[in-house]
């Protein structure tokens, strides 16, 4: 487990062995450094978060609140709702509050606290991008990332991914139902606004004509990444910060945001944790403009308080996912069907993956 955070492990040892040292020589005298009252546990996605959150968000909290809270983010696995519902079961809080998809708020009701956070940045939040539980913080988007190096005939939608005759190359797809039946349907011609609720029935036979051609299915958004950064597979969908850092990194990388498929992560709050209302100032924190447009400096995803815009540069604003151009392409995942359909459609896709 990966923690973030301006006092390490190891710091926290080394000022362990000091004091014990004072007690055994009282004459030498050991500087205390001075630390927080409270300290709070946030759950993030890792990655290419780290540097954000940690630069842009968690740092001038941090400096905001200095002496009365620090803010902690912990790098958590991908849809941890059987972790929140465990920490909230024990009444055991690893975390006090975490960074969700909008499908995985939805799956836990009765776990989340209240936000309560009217008349803060929060009201400024898109209302798509928000509810009573949840402070939509970014918007990440899944679209085409291909090598320009490899790929001469770029796919410019998912039925140009699906045409492999047409548009050759050495394909990857998302090992999950998530995305991955919403591009199967767009690639069997059903518009972004027909999507949902998703037939599966169609997504699956539409899956079936590409099955033969994928070469690799991944599961982890640093595996898809490293793929394309290392020349491993031609193209493949990916969120685009993942793409994003590919291309800064200087891996010849282009990406095509025509059908992305747009969805929302947000702060949420752990039902009980005892340090809630400090997890509320940090949460109208991160909902501030100058806050979004910190973290929008290290990744691409995008900000959720539209006034953030006002605080990035405009060719940065480009590489972002609500940057307009890119919302008029987008769909829009439907967390509400997922919220209902997650555990069929991952049963029917696992069973799918079986198949010969």
């Amino acid at each position: 487990m990966r923690i973030k955070s301006a006092v390490s492990r190891r710091s926290i040892l080394k000022g362990a062995g000091a004091g014990a040292a004072a007690v055994a020589f009282p004459t030498v005298l050991v500087p205390r450094k001075t630390r927080a009252a409270v300290q709070i546990t946030v759950r993030d996605p890792g990655g290419p978060f780290e540097k954000a959150f940690g630069e842009g968000l968690y740092k001038p909290f941090n400096e905001k609140y200095k002496g009365q809270c620090e803010v902690v983010g912990v790098a958590g696995k991908h849809e941890p709702t059987s972790q929140v519902k465990a920490m909230v079961d024990t009444k055991t809080y690893t975390w006090d509050a975490a960074l969700l998809s909008m499908a995985a708020h939805d799956a836990l009701p009765g776990y989340l606290e209240p936000l309560e956070l009217k008349g803060t940045a929060y009201d400024e939040i898109k209302a798509e991008y928000k509810t009573p539980t949840f402070s939509g913080n970014d918007v990440y988007c899944a679209v085409i990332g291909y090598r320009t190096d490899k790929v001469k005939k770029p796919p410019k939608s998912w039925t140009d991914f699906w045409n492999v005759k047409d548009f050759p190359g050495r394909r990857s797809l998302r090992k999950y139902p998530f995305d991955t039946i919403e591009e199967a349907l767009m690639a069997d011609g059903v518009p972004t606004n027909k999507v949902y609720p998703c037939d599966f029935d169609r997504a699956f036979k539409s899956l079936d004509k590409i099955k033969k051609d994928v070469a690799i299915w991944w599961d982890q958004g640093a595996q898809a990444s490293q793929m394309l950064k290392t020349n491993e597979v031609d193209m493949l969908p990916c969120w685009n910060g993942r793409i994003q850092a590919v291309i800064d990194e200087g891996a010849p990388v282009a990406m095509e945001w025509n059908q992305n498929i747009a969805g929302v992560e947000g702060w949420t709050i752990l039902k009980g944790t005892p340090r809630a209302d400090w997890v509320r100032k940090f949460i109208a924190f991160a909902a501030e403009p100058k806050t979004q447009a910190g973290w929008v400096a290290h990744l691409t995803y995008g900000p959720t308080n539209p006034n953030a815009f006002k605080f990035i540069k405009p060719e940065r604003a480009k590489l972002v996912g609500t940057f307009p151009e890119y919302q008029e392409k987008a769909l829009l995942i439907d967390n509400a069907f997922w919220g209902k359909e997650k555990d069929k459609a991952i049963d029917q896709f696992n069973a799918w993956m079986l198949k010969g």
